[in-house]
Formats: structure tokens, C-alpha cells, sequence
């Protein structure tokens, strides 16, 4: 598989991860309980990405943990991450019985 520099451009995946847990460490956050398994996380920080998936650390009690979680098909042009996170975010709400959110990422 190749990786996100390679897809995306020298800088793109430093950008994206920049803007993630600069911004949206709670969306982060519910993603990853909600698609990712992992209920008693307490943090998520996003540490990478590539054409099949979004990759976290996530702390919980026991210590940090890494997550991937899918994409919905492979992402080869930079509009398509922020399509996936904004889907993938409202997939964690409706999973977790949560109202939807009208805002835009």
C-alpha cells in the first residue's frame, strides 16, 4: 500500500493531522469509540492516514492504543479526507444514539 505522502503530496498528511487535533480531538474521540472499538477511550489524536484508512493513538486506561479505521472506498484526492472524517463523524453519532450535528469540518 502506498503511503499518504505518496497519495497526497509532501505535506498533506502533516496538514490534515495538524487541523484534526488542533480542532476536532473530540470528533476524533467519538469516532473512535463508536467505529474503532474502543469505548473507554479518554483522547484521540490522529497519526496518520493512507488510501485505505485513518489511523489514531488513542489513550485508555490500560495505556495508548493505535486504531485504524476505514475508509468507505480509497481515498486518492485530498477533498475526499475531509468527506470521509465528516462521514465517518456522523456514523460514530448515529452509532452511539447521538442527535446529528449540522456544522461543517
Amino acid at each position: 500500500m502506498a503511503e499518504s505522502a505518496e497519495l497526497f503530496g509532501p505535506g498533506v498528511t502533516a496538514q490534515v493531522m495538524r487541523h484534526m487535533n488542533d480542532d476536532h480531538g473530540e470528533d476524533s474521540l467519538l469516532i473512535c469509540r463508536a467505529l474503532g472499538g474502543r469505548d473507554a477511550a479518554t483522547a484521540a489524536r490522529m497519526s496518520g492516514m493512507d488510501a485505505a484508512g485513518i489511523v489514531f493513538a488513542v489513550d485508555e486506561p490500560g495505556g495508548v492504543a493505535e486504531v485504524r479505521i476505514p475508509w468507505s472506498g480509497p481515498v486518492t484526492e485530498r477533498p475526499q479526507i475531509r468527506q470521509e472524517v465528516v462521514r465517518m463523524y456522523a456514523a460514530a453519532r448515529a452509532a452511539l444514539g447521538l442527535p446529528a450535528d449540522e456544522r461543517t469540518h
